[in-house]
């Protein structure tokens, strides 16, 4: 094995050794009581209920996670990756049409081996601890859903990648970049209007207090919002989300159908103001351009890398290929990814932190976000003492405690260390 392999399975194996050490260590910190902090919303028999789902959810990914490497290196080591690239070679088709078939097919098996393991953190797990409302007919119904929209959308995104690099030269990576750049952003456009209500039926915030306090808030704040919308998520989850969508003149807030029943009017529009804070301190526009350079970034690298012998010996390919240098590409990108996504997770976390800060200035009652993460973590049973070394690898957000300190600190009403 050169050393293309060796990067790719010392990754492999380094970053499956950290996910287990840090659901060990994010496990041992859970067993505390209960923090004062959240005495008024957590009954001790809910905070034992919260401490079973985080043991069950982590015993449940880390089997998830060895299944999926082990899937993976039986399948590499078996030579499974030239079979399946000469058995859609014997069909004759062209480079796009074949390397479709063959990245497909893979997307494919991955899918349905994740099958089992989805369908049991669904109508188990889930189930168990009062979340699940997905019916075996909404479950299917978004299955097909999401295939078709594979079909659709990524068929052609795929099938333009595979043509730019294997036949625009030098700068294919360039030309891939600028369509997938355009592409990205009209999906965001036509995202809330077109592929959302595919899934989740969004009916318009009737009148009445909670509307008028969302629009006075928004005009004071020179937020306009072009709709405000409840969504169903209550027909698959009992857990509470609420989220923007659309640019511009677009904007619109959607509102979870079961944030709406557990929480006060206050409550909620110091969540909206939160999601305000993204967007008047740049959050969606500078995370919407790193993934672009990132995107930009992995093109290039990829370039350099086509048609490798070298990466195809290390998974026993027997032809190269665009299509194949594409697959063998993100395998050894690999590293890069996951030092990535913990910068981009630190970057996320700060944003959180500002998003609550501008909500506590702007808002009239300055308490009320904290008031509402309290509900928000005993409705979904989040770990209210996670490790520092599992929030560094896995967190987008901060430790819900933490946030709640810096609020209580803006407003005035500061956490004794006590609690």
């Amino acid at each position: 094995m050169n050393s293309f392999g060796v990067v790719v399975i010392v990754t492999l194996l380094l970053t499956f050794l950290l996910k287990v050490v840090a659901d060990i260590l994010n496990l041992r910190a859970s067993t505390g009581d209960l923090p004062l902090e959240f005495q008024s919303v957590y009954e001790p028999e809910a905070y034992r209920k919260s401490q079973d789902y985080l043991k069950a959810t982590t015993l449940f990914s880390l089997v998830a996670t060895a299944f999926d490497l082990l899937l993976l290196l039986v399948f590499w080591f078996s030579g499974s990756f030239d079979l399946l690239d000469r058995f859609f070679r014997g069909f004759g088709l062209g480079d796009v049409q074949t390397g479709l078939l063959y990245i497909g097919s893979l997307l494919l098996l991955q899918v349905t081996a994740g099958l089992p393991f989805t369908l049991y953190r669904t109508f188990v797990i889930e189930a168990r601890f009062g979340f699940n409302k997905t019916t075996t007919t909404v479950f299917i119904g978004d299955m097909l859903k999401s295939l078709l929209l594979a079909l659709l959308l990524g068929g052609p995104a795929l099938a333009l990648l595979l043509w730019f690099f294997g036949y625009a030269g030098a700068s294919a990576w360039l030309w891939a970049w600028g369509a997938f750049v355009l592409i990205s952003l009209v999906l965001q456009y036509v995202a809330p209007t077109w592929i959302m209500p595919l899934f989740n039926r969004f009916e318009p915030l009737g009148d009445g207090e909670l509307k008028a306090a969302i629009l006075n808030y928004a005009n004071n704040t020179g937020f306009p919002l072009s709709g405000i919308f409840v969504i169903d998520g209550s027909k698959r989850s009992s857990k509470a989300n609420a989220f923007f969508t659309g640019f511009g003149r677009r904007k619109r807030i959607a509102l979870f159908d079961t944030l709406i029943a557990s929480h006060t009017v206050d409550e909620l529009v110091a969540v909206l103001a939160h999601e305000t804070g993204h967007f008047k301190k740049k959050h969606v526009l500078i995370n919407m351009v790193l993934s672009m350079l990132n995107l930009g970034i992995i093109l290039f690298l990829l370039s350099f890398f086509m048609q490798n012998r070298m990466l195809f010996d290390v998974f026993f390919m027997t032809d190269v290929s665009v299509y194949g240098s594409l697959v063998f590409f993100m395998l050894l990108y690999s590293p890069v990814e996951f030092l990535l996504s913990i910068f981009l997770q630190m970057l996320s976390r700060k944003h959180e932190y500002e998003a609550d800060a501008y909500a506590v200035s702007t808002c009239s009652n300055r308490g009320a976000l904290a008031d509402a993460l309290k509900k928000l973590s005993r409705s979904n049973l989040s770990n209210l003492t996670p490790h520092p070394f599992y929030v560094f690898l896995n967190y987008s957000h901060p430790p819900v405690f933490d946030r709640i300190r810096r609020i209580r600190h803006l407003s005035g009403n500061r956490i004794s260390p006590s609690n």
